[in-house]
């Protein structure tokens, strides 16, 4: 129940003859994933669409569950429709925020892993200071694991992982020590709350340290669902018994099902924007840009003050276009507050198809 946590390196074989059989696969299904990402026409666009699933994806892992038409409102309006939809906001926040971190300093810190935690969990922020942390199995609530106490401790246990994560002399294959990483931080379970959703943030964050993605558009979290009990299981059996091998494939498998699935969605989108294009063409010519057509893309809606701005253009030019967009079927309004939001619906709807697969 109780288990002294051990620093890392594992000082096991971690790339095992099964494991390297299935690094290959991994490797292929994320280099096909990155490949088709880079030369998409507007990266934002996928990675607002993306994160929006993992969002409520991460979220659902932690029994925090929210429906795609909840989070469309929040992400659209000041008041939040739910809790759960505001939780679920803040993590595709922290998504962001992590993400232009590691960018800009070309590393993934404890400090930088801290800031993710506080943007997940704005009221519960910060290192565990009390002892007496304890996980319990939610069906029979018997104590399963222990994770260290003390603020020195995890602090010692975070700055060992920090030194993992941003050092290669060990010559381990990055999708390999990515199983590591998750294990160790999960098991060092540092904050009071949010521990798994910002475990989740660290696996992509890593994938785009590594250069194995150019931006956070692979998560883990829908594979995590479907196979929860395993996820639990294989973590134990860490833990219990040093088994590392079926903790390893497990993550493996997921990336090679993940990147197949997300490259499915990212060829989805990328033809919904190509055919957006050209029917803006035929039918708009008049007000037609590749401009106009990536901001109705950007998020899954828009309102009058974005084409206004994003376009240079009157608050009057710009409620035109708009009015023209829906009457053609390329948006619908909805009223939300005092505020006209223009939803597109296709992207939505997809998006929303490709979360429930």
């Amino acid at each position: 129940m109780g288990h002294s946590l051990r620093l890392l390196p594992p000082s096991v074989e971690l790339e095992t003859r099964y494991v390297l059989k299935q690094l290959a696969r991994s490797h292929r299904a994320l280099a096909e994933l990155k490949g088709f990402s880079e030369i998409a026409p507007n990266k934002n666009i996928l990675l607002n669409a993306i994160t929006i699933n993992e969002a409520k994806d991460s979220s659902e892992v932690e029994n925090i569950v929210t429906t795609h038409d909840e989070l469309f409102k929040t992400m659209s309006s000041e008041n939040y429709e739910s809790p759960a939809a505001k939780e679920v906001a803040n993590y595709r926040s922290a998504i962001w925020r992590g993400y232009e971190l590691v960018e800009e300093y070309g590393f993934l810190s404890t400090n930088i892993i801290i800031d993710i935690q506080s943007m997940i969990e704005p009221s519960k922020g910060g290192i565990r200071k009390l002892p007496g942390t304890v996980l319990k199995n939610e069906l029979t609530g018997d104590v399963i694991y222990m994770p260290p106490s003390g603020k020195e401790e995890i602090l010692k246990l975070l700055d060992n992982l920090e030194q993992y994560i941003n050092n290669d002399y060990d010559n381990i294959d990055p999708l390999v020590k990515l199983a590591v990483i998750h294990y160790q931080f999960e098991a060092i379970h540092p904050f009071h709350d949010g521990n798994g959703r910002t475990g989740r943030v660290i696996n992509v964050l890593y994938l785009t340290l590594k250069g194995l993605l150019d931006s956070p558009i692979l998560y883990l979290s829908k594979f995590i669902i479907r196979n929860k009990s395993a996820y639990y299981r294989l973590l134990q059996e860490v833990t219990a018994e040093g088994k590392w091998e079926g903790w390893i494939l497990f993550i493996l498998q997921g990336i090679e099902e993940t990147a197949d699935e997300t490259l499915m969605l990212v060829k989805e989108m990328n033809q919904l924007l190509e055919q957006s294009v050209k029917e803006m063409m035929d039918k708009l010519p008049k007000i037609y840009s590749r401009e106009l057509v990536d901001l109705i893309f950007y998020e899954f809606y828009t309102k009058i003050s974005y084409i206004e701005d994003g376009l240079g253009v009157s608050r009057k030019t710009a409620a035109k276009y708009l009015s023209n967009l829906e009457e053609e079927g390329f948006l619908v309004s909805e009223k939300i507050g005092r505020e006209r939001i223009y939803l597109n619906e296709r992207l939505f709807g997809m998006v929303k198809k490709a979360g429930e697969r």
